[in-house]
């Protein structure tokens, strides 16, 4: 039996066992949310909405509300969005055409989970933890820089 006969035997084996295997759907969410500049795309989506429930966001303000990502890779995330189903594009006719981009009922429920990691990335990331951290001694200091 080969590696990949193996793992998979292991892993049928081990699903009885009392392990904990990894959810396949919370796995999906995972890689969906968690891909790079995704998580901010929707965040910036959950608070322009917010302020008027019908409107979307155009392609430009996305793009100023998140700065150091690119046109290329906000094209690509929404494009992944609009396929999974988190975000609708709309088109209005002009002159000149406009295009907005607004969460779905998918989209704007990921809005709890994704305010407790904010919660969560502001108590154990943010400055509050940087405060809270021990400066290093002057013995250690003086030592790493020699």
């Amino acid at each position: 039996m080969g590696h990949r006969g193996t793992r998979q035997a292991e892993e049928h084996a081990g699903a009885g066992a009392g392990t904990a295997a990894c959810c396949p759907y919370y796995h999906q969410a995972i890689e969906l949310i968690g891909k790079r500049w995704t998580g901010a795309i929707v965040g910036v989506l959950l608070n322009g909405s917010s302020a008027d429930q019908g409107a979307g966001l155009r392609f430009c303000e996305i793009a100023q509300a998140v700065p150091e990502l690119s046109d290329r890779l906000l094209s690509e995330r929404m494009k992944e969005l609009e396929a999974r189903g988190v975000v609708e594009r709309t088109v209005h006719s002009g002159p000149p055409v406009r295009v907005e981009y607004r969460l779905t009922e998918m989209g704007r429920e990921l809005e709890p989970a994704l305010t407790q990691l904010r919660g969560w990335a502001r108590r154990w990331l943010g400055e509050e933890r940087d405060a809270a951290a021990p400066a290093p001694s002057s013995s250690l200091a003086g030592a790493a820089t020699r």
